[in-house]
Order: structure tokens, then C-alpha cells, then sequence
């Protein structure tokens, strides 16, 4: 909290450009009425090839605090949703890809007919709709949930699609099962080139691991992951990787965090690591009550 006043000047709290969870949008605002901010709090989404926000909505109270994006911009935005086929979805409560029409809509890609191609299209009626590349799903009072990207996706072994979101939605964010999520992403994202992805999921693994019980190992084991992230990047900065080493080092001497076996496990799996990286005399040290916990147990 920064002080009961320091927001009370505050006109207009507003969020957008990425999907945000129920919970995430109660702490928004719960810290922004802690620091004195009463106005409502809105949240909007839509593409910037669209001229920026296509959806917006209030929270009010209490009961109306969720993650819906919100409602198109009417009368001159309109959206809608349609299956992988291109067929119009006319049901409520169905995932669907998202299109928008919007008089603030870019002309084109600069220089790159096929994009634009792919990203723009006309209709029977000769209305131009944009191919936003999100996954949404409409209610029944006409609002929209824009919940997270089509190419964030892969096929299950019974052919069926799967979207990352929906792994991210079900687990509760205390979950340690959560945070393992962003940080197996991470690796996901890492070993198909999208690295500077990969290093925000990581960041999302090791805040989450810090703030759930027992769950310093874990952070400690996901900044030697990112540390290897960053040593396998053209433009890397070495002092980027050995902040990183240095933060692990420190949870695992954090008197905070919890000496039990999965600490002793996870530390097992990083002293390598340390050893690889010239941190030998931490190493060493780990070594040491890596073994005398062995011959207490």
C-alpha cells in the first residue's frame, strides 16, 4: 500500500492488452481502494490493428467483479464470434475465435499484401472484419471474455484442440501446481525459439513460487532455468544471468525457507548447476549440508 490518499486523484484505473483472471482483477482492485481510489475500475481489450480497445466494461461491486472483457463499442465497433471453419457461432457460452469491425481498423500491413491478406477480410455485405487472433466466448447479456490466443494452443492425442488458458484457469494461483505451469511454459516457449516469452513466464513461475508456501526451491531451481535462458540468447548480458544465479543462491541460504525434502531435493538438482556456472565455493558449501542431511535421515 502506498498511502489511504496516494490514489484518491485517480479518474479513470484501466487495464488491458493481456487476458486477466478473476483474481487477478479483485487485487487490482482491492490495492487501488487500499490507496484511496473509489472510481471505477475498467477493463478493455482489443487489437491495436483495430484502432486499440474494441471491448470495455466496469466493475461496480462486489458482484460484478469478474474477468469479462467487456462489451464492443457500439454503434460503430462490432465483433463476433466464429469456429475454425469460418461459421458464425450464434451460441452463448462458446469458445470461438474473435472478429471486429471498427472504423478505426488500419488500412493494411505496410508492404506485406499476404498479411494482410490473412489479417483482413470482406464480407458478403462489404463490411472489412479484422482477424483479431484472440479466443472468446459471449454471454448472454452481450458481454465478452477474451481469454487468451489461438496460436497459444496444441492437439491432444485424441485430436481434440487444447488452449493453454484453459490449463491456466482451471489451477488456483496458491497452487504450486500453477506456478510449475508458467515454468514448464517457459521451457515450452524457450525451446521453439520464442525466448523473450519464455523469460516472462519465468518471471510469472519464480513471483508465484515466492509467494506460495514452501515454494523458494522451486523459485531458486527457475532462476538457474532462466539463467540458461539467457545464456542462449545472441544478444545475452552476462550480468542478466549471474542475477539470476545470485537470486538462487539466496533462497536456498534464505533462513526463511523451509529445510524438508523437497527443499534437500531441489537442491540437489541445482548444485550442478552452481558448480558449472564458478560458483564453486557456494557449491561446496551446499555439498556439505546436502550430506549432512543424508547421513542425519
Amino acid at each position: 500500500v502506498l498511502g489511504p490518499d496516494a490514489l484518491k486523484n485517480l479518474t479513470r484505473p484501466a487495464s488491458g492488452g493481456e487476458p486477466i483472471t478473476t483474481s487477478a482483477v479483485k487485487k487490482v482492485d482491492k490495492w487501488l481502494r487500499a490507496n484511496g481510489c473509489n472510481v471505477r475500475y475498467s477493463l478493455g481489450g482489443g487489437a491495436s490493428e483495430e484502432g486499440g480497445a474494441t471491448l470495455l466494461t466496469y466493475f461496480m461491486d462486489e458482484e460484478t467483479k469478474t474477468n469479462e472483457t467487456g462489451k464492443p463499442l457500439e454503434p460503430h465497433i462490432h465483433v463476433k464470434l466464429v469456429d475454425d471453419e469460418g461459421n458464425l457461432i450464434t451460441e452463448n457460452e462458446v469458445l470461438g475465435n474473435l472478429h471486429a469491425t471498427s472504423p478505426a481498423a488500419a488500412d493494411r500491413y505496410l508492404d506485406n499484401p499476404e498479411a494482410t491478406a490473412a489479417r483482413w477480410y470482406y464480407d458478403e455485405n462489404g463490411v472489412k472484419w479484422g482477424v483479431t487472433g484472440d479466443i472468446a466466448v459471449r454471454h448472454a447479456d452481450g458481454s465478452y471474455n477474451i481469454l487468451g490466443r489461438e496460436s497459444d494452443s496444441y492437439i491432444d492425442e485424441n485430436g481434440k484442440k487444447v488452449y493453454l488458458f484453459q490449463i491456466e484457469y482451471s489451477l488456483d494461483e496458491n497452487d504450486p501446481i500453477f506456478a510449475g505451469f508458467w515454468n514448464n511454459y517457459a521451457l515450452a516457449l524457450s525451446d521453439t525459439g520464442r525466448k523473450e516469452e519464455a523469460e516472462d513466464a519465468y518471471f510469472n513461475a519464480i513471483f508465484i513460487m515466492k509467494n506460495t508456501e514452501n515454494g523458494l526451491p522451486n523459485a531458486a531451481i527457475s532462476y538457474l532455468n532462466l539463467a540458461t535462458l539467457y545464456e542462449s540468447m545472441e544478444d545475452r548480458d552476462e550480468n542478466d544471468i549471474y542475477t539470476c544465479l545470485n537470486e538462487a543462491v539466496l533462497l536456498f541460504k534464505d533462513p526463511e525457507t523451509e529445510r524438508d525434502e523437497k527443499y534437500y531435493d531441489a537442491l540437489s538438482k541445482c548444485i550442478s548447476s552452481f558448480r558449472s556456472y564458478g560458483l564453486n565455493e557456494d557449491a561446496a558449501e551446499f555439498e556439505a549440508e546436502l550430506k549432512e542431511f543424508y547421513e542425519r535421515t
